[in-house]
């Protein structure tokens, strides 16, 4: 592969003058700033945030980063990205989008094969079959994207596509104790095709929003947002399973009475079942952490599915693709 890159690729001359030139703040910054909040964002949460040294380390490293990427945005040539691209209306609904987008993609990935472990007892082959299914689309979609991409308004095709990921959550929000693989067939199709209609039509957007010389900015950048939407989505999914965890435990454990018959009646039945009330109150202690569980998962997807919905008005801001235009690569 590195002999034909060798060959393939145009040869132009060494300019050794440019390195003095280059924007060192700026990359010393973009690796520090996004490398210090993944981690900060992906393992706060375990880390207990603020109380690990780690995660301490990590925010000083981020904001650090960060400072000395804006420190090269105003004292360099040629940044190493330009980030005044997200002030163009355009541009910065497409990142907005792909923020959101990311967040969904990542998301469901992540509390997908979670929650089937947790409730359906799956192992990782099982969950990553389920997971795979929203790949399934794309083998389709991918032979008449190309027509689509000069036929359809993106418009049009984005908001479908934000619609369908929004729609796919939300449908992944009624679940129960009972649910398993097959429960997420059809959303996980449905997500395969709302990410086709949503990534690809929106990555057409990134390289017509900013003139030909910014296009490789700009597809940096959007590749860089969908990425921490993702670490956004692992960050948020941690705390909610914490917080709505407590909290459901909390609801479900104020409905049990302990004056009350029905709740009497059950108690003295799991007793005698089970050969002792300490027994009985264990069992329904887990009952308890099971359904709480599942709500919790339920919060987590319509979240994902009404944040999705959310940003929909956004796509107003989209300009329609020339008719004649051949579809752009993205870097």
């Amino acid at each position: 592969a590195d002999r034909l890159l060798l060959v393939g690729l145009p040869h132009d001359k060494l300019r050794l003058d440019l390195i003095g030139e280059a924007d060192w703040f700026g990359i010393a910054g973009l690796a520090l700033g996004l490398g210090g909040l993944t981690v900060f964002l992906e393992d706060g949460q375990r880390e207990q945030w603020f109380s690990s040294e780690l995660i301490r380390w990590m925010a000083f490293v981020s904001v650090t980063g960060f400072a000395l990427l804006f420190w090269g945005q105003l004292t360099a040539r040629r940044p190493i990205i330009k980030l005044k691209l997200l002030l163009d209306r355009q541009f910065g609904s497409v990142a907005l989008m792909g923020i959101v987008l990311g967040m969904v993609l990542y998301g469901t990935s992540y509390a997908i094969p979670q929650f089937l472990s947790a409730i359906a007892n799956y192992n990782a082959l099982q969950s990553g079959k389920v997971v795979l299914l929203s790949g399934l689309p794309s083998l389709v979609m991918m032979a008449i994207v190309p027509i689509l991409l000069k036929r359809v308004d993106i418009r049009l095709a984005v908001a479908a596509g934000l619609f369908i990921m929004g729609g796919s959550a939300l449908l992944d929000s009624n679940l129960s104790l009972a649910s398993s693989g097959p429960d997420f067939t059809v959303s996980q199709l449905l997500r395969g095709v709302g990410q086709i209609l949503g990534m690809l039509f929106l990555s057409q957007a990134v390289v017509r929003s900013v003139p030909p010389e910014d296009a490789g900015d700009a597809s940096g950048l959007f590749n860089a947002v969908r990425n921490l939407g993702g670490s956004f989505a692992l960050a948020g999914i941690s705390i909610l399973q914490d917080q709505r965890m407590w909290f459901h435990s909390r609801r479900l454990e104020e409905t049990l009475n302990a004056n009350s018959p029905a709740v009497q009646d059950y108690v003295g039945g799991l007793s005698q079942q089970l050969g002792g009330t300490p027994t009985a109150m264990r069992l329904i202690g887990q009952q308890i952490q099971g359904q709480a569980l599942v709500m919790t998962y339920n919060d987590i997807f319509w979240i994902m599915g009404m944040g999705t919905l959310v940003v929909l008005p956004l796509v107003l801001f989209l300009r329609p693709l020339p008719k004649d235009a051949a579809p752009a690569a993205m870097h």
